[in-house]
């Protein structure tokens, strides 16, 4: 009758408690004849077409049975029911139908012992399917001393927890070796930690050697710590394989982090690696698709939908500043409103390769906000991640101290803004529009080195408020400015035309307070060639720096043809 043999281990938790674990609505109890505090041992698929009078009897006592394909106001379901009934199951699970479950399989559940339960709609069997089998090992209370009080599916929290426990810095990882979760890094790592870390996965090269050597085939076969000794490159390792039946979820690694790992790290780890299977179950089946569904919800919030701050993880009545990191590749990045924040952007292809060049360093930065502080979230757009965190009274900018715990592992430039301080979910938009004026600060700077000279930087609004308040202001007048003319019009179409460089001349000139040596410094002309330049700026166009509304007008005008490609410039 069920598609595999049950788990007979123990008598399991009770089917209230399974119901209570995965999300409201999702199921519908119609009929529990013996109350919802019957045991569970495990979840299957039905199939009816299996099912053999001579031993479907008992074979499916304690389990939750998913009926897929049988709905409750079919013929077939009376069937369905009484033969769960007499193997002893828990509950059964149907389609409820447009109609619903019919009268008579209502009465006839109420006469078994068999709970009778309808699916939601909009809700698909596989996620049923998950959510259920996560309930069921995430209730299971054994080996989890120590470890408890984590939310499902908290791979940051449970490395964290564990390796307080070792005494060693803990990595887990998926079946393929890709990195899930670290814990924070609180000495520094050696050089195979820093690659996992940099790359997400243990390099190939070492996934080789260890499969070659048959570390993998012994990891995978035993319930036990299996230990790699270190050598002249690397530290101790103790590893431990995930396990939820015969099925390998992934594994836990402790390396010795600066220190001698506990002597009793071993029994921390079989313990963390029990405590893990709810964890990495709830990752597996349903886990990436929250993910993708908590971001969406957090890019809502950021827009202004307060009613996303549940879904978002971010609890309401809490502080969060908005960090934004922005990996930096000489492009304009991208703002919330879609718009290209700096100019018109970079071609289709280019923004590609810029996108894949940056894809690693925003990871990277995501896994330390969550190892950084319980409760911080991430959502991604483009070349930019957004950080919430929690913000607390020790620290007054928890943007420097985020990058901070981060800054020896990314090797990309990573520029990093924090907005201020919102008190509840209403505020974080205007602190992310801050923190994003915050980068665009940091990305002008940027731009104005020379090539290759840029470093990574990081900064909270306060500290940049004139050049922000500059860029507000350009912002608004940016629409204005391209209806109307003048000297300044006319001086930035011809250099646009005919790749002069007035422009630039005049920039310079005047950041540099009209000091004529210092702006042909900067421009690696004479003074001569500047001043012949700024007179024929005049004579050509009626650009006069010495007029100070002319001066204003050139200040905007420049600032805001910075913006936009352009052509190569002769010197």
């Amino acid at each position: 009758m069920p598609t595999h043999e049950p788990d007979r281990r123990g008598t399991g938790p009770s089917l209230e408690r399974i119901l209570g674990l995965i999300d409201p609505g999702m199921l519908d109890v119609v009929v529990a004849p013996r109350g919802t505090g019957v045991p569970v041992t495990d979840v299957v698929l039905h199939d009816p077409g299996e099912e053999r009078e001579d031993d479907g009897a008992r074979a499916a006592a304690g389990l939750i049975l998913l009926a897929v394909g049988v709905e409750a106001a079919s013929p077939e379901a009376l069937d369905v029911l009484r033969a769960a009934d007499r193997a002893g199951a828990a509950a059964v699970v149907m389609r409820p139908g447009a109609r619903g479950p019919r009268a008579e399989l209502v009465e006839a559940a109420g006469r078994g012992r068999t709970a009778l339960l309808t699916r939601r709609p909009e809700q698909g069997w596989t996620e049923v399917l998950g959510r259920l089998r996560t309930a069921l090992v995430h209730s299971d209370p054994a080996g989890t001393a120590g470890v408890a009080g984590l939310r499902p599916g908290d791979l940051s929290g449970l490395a964290n927890t564990v390796a307080d426990l070792v005494g060693g810095a803990i990595t887990i990882e998926d079946p393929q070796s890709r990195v899930l979760a670290y814990s924070r890094l609180d000495h520094e790592p050696d050089p195979m930690r820093r690659l996992t870390i940099l790359g997400q996965e243990v390099p190939r090269w070492r996934v080789d050697e260890l499969r070659a050597n048959g570390f993998f085939r012994t990891l995978w076969s035993t319930e036990d710590v299996v230990r790699l000794p270190a050598d002249d490159r690397y530290a101790e390792r103790l590893a431990i394989a995930v396990r939820h039946g015969s099925e390998v979820l992934g594994s836990i690694w402790a390396a010795a982090d600066g220190r001698p790992l506990a002597e009793d790290a071993a029994a921390a780890l079989r313990t963390a690696a029990r405590a893990a299977v709810p964890h990495l179950s709830h990752h597996q089946t349903w886990g990436r698709a929250a993910a993708r569904a908590r971001e969406g919800a957090v890019h809502a919030l950021l827009r202004g939908n307060v009613r996303s701050a549940q879904e978002a993880g971010v609890t309401a009545d809490r502080p969060y500043a908005v960090v934004v990191a922005e990996a930096y590749d000489g492009q304009g990045g991208e703002s919330y409103d879609g718009r290209e924040a700096d100019g018109r952007g970079a071609g289709a292809h280019d923004a590609q390769d810029a996108g894949r060049a940056g894809r690693r360093v925003l990871d990277v930065l995501a896994l330390q906000a969550a190892a950084y502080r319980p409760g911080c979230v991430t959502a991604r757009s483009g070349r930019r991640l957004y950080v919430l965190v929690p913000a607390g009274e020790e620290e007054a900018d928890p943007a420097r101290a985020l990058l901070a715990s981060a800054r020896s592992v990314p090797r990309e430039v990573v520029l990093a803004g924090a907005g201020p301080v919102a008190a509840g979910p209403a505020g974080l938009p205007a602190s992310r529009e801050a923190a994003e004026l915050v980068v665009r600060v940091l990305r002008e700077r940027a731009a104005r080195l020379p090539a290759g000279e840029a470093r990574s930087a990081v900064a909270a609004y306060d500290e940049v408020v004139p050049e922000a308040t500059v860029l507000r202001l350009l912002d608004r007048v940016e629409p204005l400015w391209g209806s109307l003319s003048g000297p300044v019009h006319a001086m930035v179409e011809h250099d646009r035309a005919h790749g002069s460089a007035y422009g630039d001349s005049v920039t310079a000139y005047l950041d540099a307070s009209c000091d004529t040596g210092t702006a042909a410094r900067r421009l690696n002309v004479h003074p001569n060639t500047l001043r012949y330049r700024l007179r024929r700026a005049r004579e050509l166009f009626g650009v006069d720096p010495a007029d100070p509304a002319v001066r204003l007008l050139a200040e905007i005008g420049l600032r805001l043809a910075a913006r936009r490609p352009h052509r190569a410039k002769s010197p």
